[in-house]
């Protein structure tokens, strides 16, 4: 047997958002998780997501369409992750420890982008 899920009543509105969310994941190509191997502890991720999640926010950008919690694989173990869009991956490292040479690096070419 079988078992589906089945609701009574139908709701346009959670179809259209879940097209939405759906469309959002296709434009985003990042992993917050692939910070590790460039140097970041999983406790760095998490602090500097929190922060672009809320620079995100602030901004007035919609969140979804830069973030997606999910749950990846990494070393054999399910970990919980984040999909993030450029945007929400740039935001991440420029939000991240800048003690760490790839987060400095990374600030120090998005401001010359910014000033040539």
């Amino acid at each position: 047997m079988e078992i589906s899920i089945y609701k009574s009543t139908f709701n346009p509105i959670d179809s259209v958002e879940s097209f939405l969310d759906f469309y959002y994941s296709l434009q985003m190509h990042f992993l917050a998780s692939d910070l590790l191997d460039q140097g970041l502890s999983p406790k760095q991720i998490s602090a500097a997501v929190l922060k672009a999640i809320k620079a995100t926010k602030s901004s007035g950008l919609e969140i979804r369409k830069h973030f997606m919690p999910i749950f990846s694989q990494r070393n054999n173990e399910i970990v919980n992750d984040c999909k993030l869009s450029r945007m929400g991956y740039g935001l991440v490292l420029l939000n991240a420890d800048v003690e760490l040479s790839v987060v400095g690096e990374w600030q120090i070419s998005v401001m010359k982008a910014k000033l040539d």
